[in-house]
């Protein structure tokens, strides 16, 4: 199974996230990542990875990719649902100073209740999401277009919201 990582752009490291894949990486040789570190300051020993990625090879990861687990950053969750990949979302969580609040999990939480992505918070889990990612989100339904046209809307009133400030 070929899983491709992003952890976006932010400024911030996502080192939990990358650290648990590495280690997920060590012990399941069935698994092959490549991962997407971004600013991140842990490097992975066991895995594939570059720091940032043009958009075309952001592309050509998703398009390689069986199974992707990103941050819950809009443009990763458009881009593996369009490309219809199982998709693990991970959110950068303000505890572990990931991010500045929780707005990740929410909008995790809210794709998970729609049946299109699985939620891990605990690292613990994130191996068997992985193992049984293909059967779980086969299992979801089929209306991305429509998600990825309301997330698409969402955006651009916030940045409408934002210029009339």
């Amino acid at each position: 199974m070929r899983v491709f990582v992003a952890v976006g752009t932010h400024e911030k490291p996502f080192n939990r996230l990358i650290r648990a894949v590495d280690e997920i990486a060590e012990s399941q040789k069935n698994i092959e990542f490549f991962v997407q570190t971004g600013n991140s300051t842990y490097v992975p020993k066991h895995c594939k990875f570059k720091k940032f990625l043009s958009p075309e090879q952001y592309e050509e990861e998703i398009k390689k990719a069986d199974v992707v687990v990103s941050h819950s950053g809009a443009g990763s969750i458009i881009s593996a649902l369009a490309n219809k990949k199982p998709l693990i979302i991970v959110p950068r969580l303000k505890k572990y100073d990931e991010h500045t609040d929780d707005h990740q999990l929410d909008i995790a939480n809210a794709l998970e209740r729609m049946n299109k992505a699985k939620v891990v918070c605990d690292m613990e889990n994130l191996c068997e999401a992985l193992l049984n990612a293909k059967k779980t989100c086969s299992k979801m339904q089929s209306s991305r277009q429509r998600l990825i046209a309301r997330i698409k809307k969402f955006l651009d009133e916030c940045d409408e919201k934002k210029k009339n400030r």
